[in-house]
């Protein structure tokens, strides 16, 4: 598999704590590799093989967050 790249807007994001909840519920989604969480842009760019994105977002969701 190709390594895939998936990016997600999540507003309401606005510190380390923001940062650290998010990159944690998202690591631990299967196939992902890398978090990457930008607290200016409100950006979450997620890197993996066979990545879902429903479950991606619902890692964002579990985190407290909505990703759109």
């Amino acid at each position: 598999m190709s390594t895939q790249e998936l990016s997600y807007t999540v507003a309401g994001m606005s510190c380390d704590h923001c940062r650290a909840a998010v990159t944690e519920e998202v690591g631990q989604v299967a196939g992902v590799s890398a978090v990457d969480v930008d607290l200016e842009t409100k950006l979450v760019v997620v890197r993996g093989d066979g990545v879902s994105d429903a479950a991606v977002r619902d890692a964002i969701r579990e985190a407290g967050y909505e990703a759109a």
